[in-house]
């Protein structure tokens, strides 16, 4: 894997990719476990995948991600996870793995608008988003976030979707000022919206 056009491949404590659909957030998130793995022979990562195969299209949307990671990253961990992420960062953080979340927006329907099972309730899903705050902000080694910007769009029609796009700009608020350093994605090229290390 190159680098490409990416500028910026320097590993934050923390870092959350944020852009629309095919920015190129999954493939910023991969490249910095491509660096991460090749700065050190000791280095691992591992890939937190938050997508649920509800039909054929999303099925074969992520056997061939799989495959298509497999082939760059062929020595990253890939851990199947739609809900419980902030345990899966604690049990798989090491100061030697580098953790990619991909992706926050999946994650957040799987809890609000779940399919098979009950929605988590609002005041639940503070408490579930402060314990995701919580394990970015202790986790041993670095972690990667990649997450949908929807709100740059028209206003959608329905209470419920209304609802999701005000619940997500919220969570990516927070988790922004939480993390060390934002990336806006805009046709494959990042642009820094904020850098703690100042690197």
């Amino acid at each position: 894997m190159s680098a490409g056009v990416s500028t910026n491949l320097s590993i934050a404590r923390s870092e959350l990719i944020l852009g629309g659909q095919k920015s190129g957030k999954s493939a910023r998130a991969e490249m910095l476990a491509w660096s991460w793995l090749q700065a050190n022979a000791d280095h691992h990562a591992t890939f937190i995948a938050t997508a649920q195969a509800w039909d054929d299209e999303m099925r074969a949307r992520i056997v061939r991600h799989q495959a298509d990671r497999a082939a760059r990253l062929p020595t990253m961990l890939t851990i199947e996870e739609p809900i419980a992420v902030a345990a899966a960062i604690r049990t798989h953080s090491q100061a030697d793995c580098l953790i990619v979340l991909d992706c926050l927006t999946l994650w957040l329907t799987n809890c609000l608008m779940p399919i098979d099972q009950v929605a988590i309730d609002m005041n639940v899903m503070k408490e579930v988003i402060a314990d995701l705050l919580d394990a970015v902000q202790t986790a041993r080694g670095p972690v990667v976030i990649v997450s949908n910007e929807i709100g740059l769009g028209v206003i959608p029609m329905g209470r419920e979707v209304r609802s999701y796009v005000d619940q997500l700009g919220k969570l990516n608020q927070a988790l922004a000022a939480t993390v060390d350093r934002v990336s806006l994605m805009a046709a494959g090229i990042p642009l820094c919206l904020k850098n703690k290390e100042g690197r």
